[in-house]
């Protein structure tokens, strides 16, 4: 029996996106890192806001681009989310260890 004629590949059909999304998502990508370039070409800010700032924006930036490009916003990418946020948490451990390290 082939895959087309099983009976569950009739019932599951990908949703396809488009290239619609792809390019709303590149131009979106841009003008996030262009406004980011701008916050460090200005210079009338102060260097504790502009940290905080591009940190925002480099959050969004991966959020978004995760959700769209490596479309953790489908349904059933528990796995991967929960590996990317352990990640995430021993990245953190480890700075805040180094941190430690150095300064105490």
């Amino acid at each position: 029996m082939s895959a087309e004629q099983h009976p569950s590949a009739t019932n599951r059909r990908h949703r396809v996106e488009g290239p619609k999304n792809h390019y709303i998502t590149y131009i979106v990508s841009i003008v996030l890192t262009m406004i980011a370039f701008a916050a460090v070409i200005y210079g009338g800010l102060s260097q504790a806001f502009l940290y905080a700032f591009l940190l925002i924006m480099a959050l969004v930036q991966c959020m978004f681009q995760m959700a769209v490009w490596m479309h953790m916003k489908e349904k059933d990418h528990a796995y991967p989310i929960i590996g990317i946020l352990f990640g995430v948490f021993v990245a953190i451990g480890g700075f805040l260890a180094a941190i430690f390290w150095m300064w105490w």
